[in-house]
């Protein structure tokens, strides 16, 4: 019975997968996808509980099903890390044009042409830092859309 139940679910989630929409509350997920409904508590804590504990929110979110928007560059751990540390001296050099921590950045992402890599980004800051909230994945995220 229990493979029957997971089977379902999961037939569900691939079925819809090419309608779905994120739920901006809860996220997306298997949760999201099955419970459609978000117009109560109740429902929103059914689909949040559901994409938590059946940890399928990562692999949503990695292969861009469930509801998930994939990353647009997947970046290697110690880019990630290395913006994660350094936004706002990455932000000030970013403004500035150059920087060592633009070097390194480009080093971390295999960038051969730093000066060019350094001048898009600076043409592009406001597009790269679009507010003071701006998170990590988002600024990686904006590096690869204005400027690889």
């Amino acid at each position: 019975m229990k493979k029957i139940l997971v089977s379902f679910a999961a037939v569900i989630a691939l079925s819809t997968s090419a309608f779905a929409g994120v739920n901006s509350q809860t996220g997306c997920g298997l949760g999201s996808m099955i419970i459609k409904d978000d117009s109560s508590a109740v429902l929103l804590a059914l689909q949040a509980t559901t994409n938590g504990t059946s940890m399928n929110q990562i692999f949503g979110i990695t292969s861009g099903t469930l509801g998930c928007t994939k990353t647009k560059l997947v970046m290697n751990e110690r880019a990630e890390e290395f913006v994660a540390s350094n936004m706002d001296i990455l932000a000030k050099e970013i403004a500035r044009g150059s920087g060592e921590s633009i070097d390194t950045l480009a080093e971390l992402l295999s960038i051969e042409d730093k000066a060019t890599f350094s001048a898009s980004l600076q043409a592009n800051y406001n597009s790269i830092y679009t507010s003071q909230k701006v998170e990590m994945a988002d600024v990686l995220d904006n590096i690869a859309t204005t400027t690889l």
